[in-house]
């Protein structure tokens, strides 16, 4: 009888071992030099304009931090910058975009991607709450992606989409 309870107990002990190696794993991936296109809008409604982009990322078992530059326009650049660190299964930290202020990030990882919910450090298309994904494509693609709530429709509408390549 006292087989089977600790029988179970082991198996949850690896799996819960497996599943932070995995997303060591899964972090230590997202380091490196990457370089891509994508589009930002500058408020729902508003213009669509199109980037280009570089970023460094480093990573460790417990961390991530990402310092980029995208331009626009090829005048026109600004320096974003994000630092998430795992606690348990959930993973906090700050996203520093375009204001030079710092939002606040609280997500998870869902598959091969970091899911975050995003308190804006400031008013954003009407409120201060939207979304933020970090997503590995493939073995040497990253997507950054943020999405807002249009407040007037009820509509998610990404605001910025980032494609970014492994150099």
């Amino acid at each position: 009888m006292r087989a089977l309870p600790c029988a179970t107990m082991l198996t949850c002990l690896c799996l819960a071992a497996g599943a932070e190696a995995s997303d060591a794993d899964f972090l230590n991936s997202l380091e490196g030099n990457w370089t891509g296109t994508g589009m930002v809008l500058t408020r729902i409604g508003g213009t669509r304009v199109n980037v280009s982009c570089n970023m460094k990322s480093d990573a460790s078992a417990t961390s991530l931090d990402m310092n980029g530059t995208c331009r626009a326009l090829a005048v026109m650049a600004r320096s974003f910058s994000a630092s998430v660190k795992a606690a348990g299964p959930r993973y906090l930290g700050n996203y520093t975009g375009p204001s030079g202020q710092p939002s606040k990030l609280a997500g998870s990882r869902k598959g091969n991607a970091l899911t975050f919910d995003v308190t804006w450090a400031r008013v954003t298309n009407g409120d201060r709450s939207g979304n933020m994904m970090i997503e590995k494509v493939g073995q040497n693609g990253l997507r950054v992606q943020t999405v807002d709530r249009d407040l007037a429709s009820g509509r998610s509408v990404v605001t910025s989409r980032i494609d970014l390549q492994r150099q």
